[in-house]
């Protein structure tokens, strides 16, 4: 094995974790792997001048900008963060519109709608969702500490800042996903367990499971984006709204708990791209209404944030 096959083979080791990074940076597949095969390319343009290069230990060899690569994986992870805060930075230069909108086709190395459900229970829809909120450097700085364990000295390189500089950052961003609840621990976690109930019975079509958790003079209202035209935009009672749910149940695939102004509602976030929110009113162990949020004036106003951050990965710092 000559040192281009055997750097290859060391950069596939890695290959994974790389791209679960930059997921979480970009909240898009086809960009991650964008961001990933530029980073190899980078490295095979180093590895290629100046052969094998170093790793937990070894002696190192000079990188695309002269620094040496002590440690491979570290160097990756930093030179994917530089490419994905730069692509970052380039979508709010173009103002990109994140909300109420659909996400374009799947198309050659965009996750397609079958790995949905994959993608959502690897990373978390809302906290896709909730990502798009924070500045570019915000975000790379939470979930590089955050999310991936890097520590801070690592970090403030990336994102250009000194090292209290970019805990700063990270605080910040995590005031902002983590959000403010605006009832009681034990209340919010009566209405997730209610709202979630909601949502597996939406998903499964199961009419009386939604009966029995409809307030009997429920209410479901509606923006016109979010309906196909002629569908009225209010229905009242248990009936008429279960159906109206069980009807368009197709949509509950992409959805995830969240909070939502505080209190517990659902975001429906197909790849990422938020769609629709549901702002959900629960008294007892009932929902007593639902809007659903389409407008993308309204979604702007939202404040949304996780519900608990999801497990996270913390890698060994020399990874």
């Amino acid at each position: 094995m000559d040192g281009r096959d055997e750097l290859a083979r060391r950069f596939e080791e890695r290959r994974g974790r790389l791209w679960a990074v930059a997921y979480r940076m970009l909240g898009s597949a086809g960009e991650a792997e964008d961001a990933v095969q530029e980073a190899w390319l980078r490295l095979d343009r180093a590895g290629g001048e100046n052969g094998k290069n170093g790793e937990n230990g070894e002696n190192g060899e000079n990188g695309e900008n002269g620094e040496t690569i002590v440690n491979l994986g570290a160097w990756l992870t930093t030179v994917v963060s530089r490419v994905c805060l730069d692509m970052l930075r380039s979508r709010a230069a173009r103002r990109e519109e994140p909300y109420g909108q659909a996400p374009p086709e799947a198309g050659a190395g965009e996750a397609g709608p079958e790995d949905d459900a994959v993608l959502a229970e690897s990373v978390g829809l809302a906290l896709l969702v909730v990502l798009d909120s924070l500045t570019p450097a915000e975000r790379v700085a939470f979930v590089l500490h955050d999310l991936f364990g890097v520590p801070f000295d690592r970090v403030a390189p990336v994102v250009e800042r000194s090292v209290p500089a970019a805990k700063q950052l990270a605080s910040r961003a995590r005031r902002k996903v983590r959000g403010t609840p605006a009832v009681p621990g034990a209340e919010l976690e009566r209405h997730r367990r209610v709202v979630e109930a909601f949502l597996t019975a939406a998903r499964g079509g199961d009419l009386g499971a939604l009966l029995t958790l409809l307030a009997p003079d429920v209410v479901r209202r509606a923006d016109p984006g979010a309906l196909p035209p002629g569908t009225p935009a209010e229905l009242r009672g248990a009936r008429a709204v279960a159906e109206g749910t069980v009807l368009f149940r197709h949509r509950t695939r992409h959805a995830a708990p969240a909070l939502v102004d505080g209190g517990v509602g659902l975001v429906v976030a197909p790849r990422g791209r938020l769609l629709y929110v549901l702002k959900v009113t629960v008294e007892g162990e009932r929902v007593t209404s639902y809007d659903v949020i389409a407008d993308p004036e309204r979604l702007r106003g939202l404040r949304l944030a996780v519900l608990g951050l999801p497990g996270v990965n913390s890698p060994s710092p020399t990874q």
